[in-house]
């Protein structure tokens, strides 16, 4: 699985990876094709979804990059429960001194990794 990425700055183009996701064909010497500039994101997207990069970047030169500011995202859910469960959720939720959503999610992520391991 290959991470990239691409920033675009003064007209040049960063590109970093993981050194073993790099394709043997990307590390073999030999001229680049040129990158074209794109006027808008849309193009530049619609561009990559056709192209391959290994005949436009040398993954010879990529870096590890670490994103540590990136926030998982989540969508919101309506869920109906039986209101003595909600009353005990909230209740051992204050005890925790956690709000009580939170903790929902906590307990159903540990389930979760819980069964995926079983």
């Amino acid at each position: 699985m290959v991470k990239i990425v691409e920033s675009v700055s003064k007209g040049r183009r960063a590109a970093s990876a993981t050194a073993t996701s790099i394709p043997a064909r990307a590390r073999s010497p030999r001229a680049l094709k040129a990158t074209p500039t794109f006027a808008s994101e849309a193009e530049e997207r619609t561009f990559w979804e056709t192209h391959d990069s290994t005949d436009r970047v040398d993954w010879r030169r990529a870096q590890i990059v670490r994103l540590p500011n990136l926030k998982p995202t989540s969508k919101s859910i309506s869920l109906r429960l039986p209101i003595g469960l909600l009353e005990a959720l909230r209740i051992e939720a204050n005890r925790r001194d956690v709000p009580y959503q939170s903790l929902i999610k906590v307990w159903l992520s540990e389930c979760v990794e819980k069964k995926a391991s079983a």
